[in-house]
């Protein structure tokens, strides 16, 4: 059966883009003319005042043909924050699981909602749900909640909860787990060499919790496990993404790879093919968060192909396309940036927020 043209016109729908500067670049502006884009990504690159970023957050959505366009980020706190002073600095999430204080989980998260809210940004790649159970894992580390995986479910249920109550979609990641690793998958592919009996016991508990908690989106981790696929990383494995995310915790919101331009992945395949894999196993949307505009192109003109070649059944596109939707309906109905320098500055690092960073930095 030929795809419709209509699966052609929207393909965008399935990537999230990355890009330079603080204002929409020609280029990007054309990406979302021809393809209608997902969403982009921001990087301290994009980033200066709040004003400005309120600013670009408004021109983004100017570019939207059907749907309104993410604008998302990953703000964690600590060394993973693209949004510094005079947003409110939060310490790493580490010192929410010392305090295991569940009311200062939802006081952060709420703080955390209104600043990204206020600025436009609408899907925050937070929380981390990995269970630091590895002191040499050089990219997850003071990142994670705790090395208790039912800590990690608990706190990382209230932020779900929380951002979401006030606006924001979450993201959890990094599905199935990158706690247990010992490289970075930036630089290399990292293994993981659990048992699916543990895997359920130790790294799975958080990811249960956020799928019961309704959290908007997943992210998959670029990590091979060979006791469920020993030939793709997560992020390309129907068995990581169908069988165990889809299948065994039975989760029916949008899952999204991590960004394709890690070498874990990029070592391996050219975006525009690994694009192809991560859809076909079940990814709804792939971030490309470079800024090579061609590659991105290269991307969407491949899923394209890949559908006329039915190496992508228009089913499975179809039905990432679905769960777009339905999370652009979810959380991006009617919602708009603060309006003024004053409402801006109102919210970004007010006295409450930093109450809050205050009280977290005190389990540093």
């Amino acid at each position: 059966m030929r795809p419709s043209r209509d699966l052609h016109r929207h393909i965008g729908q399935l990537m999230i883009a990355g890009f330079d500067g603080q204002s929409v670049p020609i280029e990007l502006a054309a990406l979302a003319g021809e393809f209608d884009l997902a969403g982009v990504i921001l990087f301290a690159r994009n980033i200066d005042r709040p004003e400005q970023v309120a600013d670009l957050a408004r021109e983004v959505q100017s570019l939207a043909s059907d749907l309104p366009l993410w604008v998302s980020v990953d703000q964690e706190g600590g060394r993973v924050a693209r949004l510094r002073a005079p947003f409110t600095e939060w310490p790493p999430m580490a010192t929410l699981g010392r305090s295991g204080d569940e009311q200062l989980t939802r006081r952060f998260a709420r703080a955390l909602a209104a600043e990204l809210d206020a600025v436009g940004i609408t899907l925050d790649y937070a929380p981390v749900l990995d269970v630091h159970s590895n002191l040499r894992n050089p990219v997850i580390g003071d990142r994670a909640l705790s090395d208790d995986p039912h800590t990690v479910a608990k706190l990382g249920r209230i932020i779900i909860e929380t951002l979401q109550e006030n606006g924001i979609a979450a993201c959890g990641k990094h599905f199935p787990g990158h706690g247990d690793t010992s490289v970075d998958s930036h630089h290399e592919l990292p293994i993981v060499e659990h048992p699916p009996e543990r895997l359920r016991d130790v790294e799975l508990v958080p990811f249960r919790a956020a799928v019961e908690a309704g959290v908007a989106s997943i992210m998959t981790a670029h990590v091979l496990i060979p006791s469920l696929d020993d030939q793709a990383p997560a992020t390309l494995s129907r068995r990581v993404v169908g069988d165990v995310l889809r299948g065994e915790l039975g989760y029916n919101g949008l899952i999204l790879s991590d960004d394709l331009d890690m070498r874990a992945i990029a070592d391996r395949f050219a975006a525009p093919e690994a694009a192809v894999r991560a859809i076909a196993a079940g990814c709804d949307t792939v971030l490309v968060c470079g800024a090579a505009y061609q590659t991105q192109a290269q991307v969407l003109e491949r899923l394209i192909h890949a559908l006329e070649r039915d190496e992508l059944p228009p089913r499975r596109v179809e039905d990432a396309m679905s769960r777009q939707r339905h999370a652009k309906e979810r959380f991006l109905s009617g919602h708009t940036p603060a309006r003024t320098s004053r409402d801006l500055r109102a919210v970004v690092g007010r006295a409450e927020h930093q109450a809050v960073a205050d009280a977290l930095a005190a389990f540093l």
